[in-house]
């Protein structure tokens, strides 16, 4: 039996919402996009909702909307997925890192603080930070936000792994210390729509320009015409714009899977305490859990204390693997990635990412992973550190 870990659920429910889509007279840009963006709108309470492709295509329109463009110094955490770097550098803006607090593996604010005064210094402040919610754990925004003020950045929260979960007492997205909040509806992710992804802000004017970027730059509206209107099939390109739009397809399977959303982000606590109590006493370190916050809780990663005499990270990853366990790495840090070589990160600057990155595994973790299936995984787990 393979256990991923990470797996998408599907319900009757779903499939007919998609078939009503597949049926009616649109498939692409339809009335059940507006729907499904007014419902995460609405769930996370937030003003104004975009809907694309991808959420990397999110965090990209994301950045153009605050004007990052060549000359400009994005900073993200280096423990994530390499689309938290690249949607800067698709602006032709240039990325650098911010280490991770040890404990929660989010970006941590007294490194950020510390890297902020000697970027004032130098005269290299960013102007935007990308606080990545590692795992669904909210970064610490409050503090985040304050360096904003003194330090004069704008804020995306990539919230790819967060929807659900909450910072302090509102709900991650609500942009209480962001200007822009970006989810994903990837199939491993808390919910899906098969690929996709959402920005959501309370700014009208974000809003407005990542609606346009999001669909070619193209608009109807009177009020941002450059021309006098021809008649009502006129429009107009006004900027540089992609085509990242969300289907209706996509849409329906996203708006059906919205209302479990609670349901999931809840059973997904309730596997990860189970694996608390299971791993008590072992040589692993289990996700710690802020008590302001409330995780999504996408992935559940332990790191291991390697002893003397038992395995090496490699060691129990290839055991867990042997035994059929879709285990896997969240993430190796970007700035290790080949491409990333041109920025000339030093490793040694990083020492709480570079400790993670020595010792993370994720385990299985979803809704549909039963009880049965858990206890499996957790005998792999004890089996896979046995002495060598």
């Amino acid at each position: 039996m393979h256990i991923p870990y990470g797996r998408q659920e599907v319900t009757d429910e779903d499939v007919d919402a998609v078939v009503r889509v597949l049926k009616s007279d649109f498939l692409t840009q339809g009335p059940v996009v507006k729907r499904f963006e007014a419902a995460v709108a609405g769930r996370v309470g937030a003003a104004y909702a975009t809907a694309s492709n991808s959420a990397t295509s999110s965090l990209h329109i994301a950045c153009l909307a605050l004007g990052v463009g060549p000359g400009d110094r994005v900073w993200t955490s280096p423990i994530t997925f390499v689309a938290s770097a690249n949607c800067a550098r698709y602006c032709g803006a240039s990325v650098d890192f911010v280490d991770i607090d040890p404990d929660f593996y989010t970006l941590d604010p007294g490194a950020l603080r510390a890297k902020l005064e000697s970027a004032r210094v130098s005269g290299t402040l960013p102007k935007v930070v990308i606080p990545v919610h590692l795992a669904g754990q909210p970064a610490d925004m409050p503090a985040i936000h304050e360096l904003s003020r003194e330090y004069n950045f704008r804020i995306i929260e990539d919230a790819s792994h967060a929807i659900g979960g909450r910072c302090g007492n509102k709900p991650v997205g609500a942009c209480e210390f962001s200007d822009i909040t970006v989810f994903s509806f990837h199939p491993v992710k808390i919910i899906t729509s098969g690929e996709g992804g959402m920005a959501v802000t309370n700014d009208p004017e974000l809003a407005r320009k990542m609606a346009l970027y999001n669909s070619h730059g193209i608009t109807r509206d009177p009020a941002y015409l450059v021309n006098e209107s021809h008649g009502g099939w006129y429009y107009e390109q006004t900027c540089l714009g992609f085509n990242y739009r969300m289907t209706d397809i996509q849409a329906a399977l996203g708006l059906s899977q919205m209302h479990r959303l609670d349901e999931y982000v809840s059973r997904r606590h309730q596997l990860a305490v189970r694996y608390d109590a299971a791993f008590a006493g072992l040589p692993i370190v289990c996700p710690k859990r802020s008590a302001a916050d409330y995780s999504g809780f996408h992935l559940y990663v332990i790191r291991l204390q390697s002893g003397a005499s038992g395995p090496d990270r490699r060691t129990f990853f290839d055991r867990l693997r042997a035994e059929n366990l879709g285990v896997n790495l969240h993430y190796i840090p970007v700035y290790r990635q080949p491409d990333f070589a041109q920025f000339n990160v030093l490793p040694a600057d990083y020492p709480n990412a570079e400790a993670y990155y020595a010792e993370a595994v994720s385990l299985p973790l979803y809704p549909a992973l039963s009880d049965e299936m858990q206890d499996h995984v957790i005998g792999c787990v004890r089996r896979a550190l046995m002495p060598l």
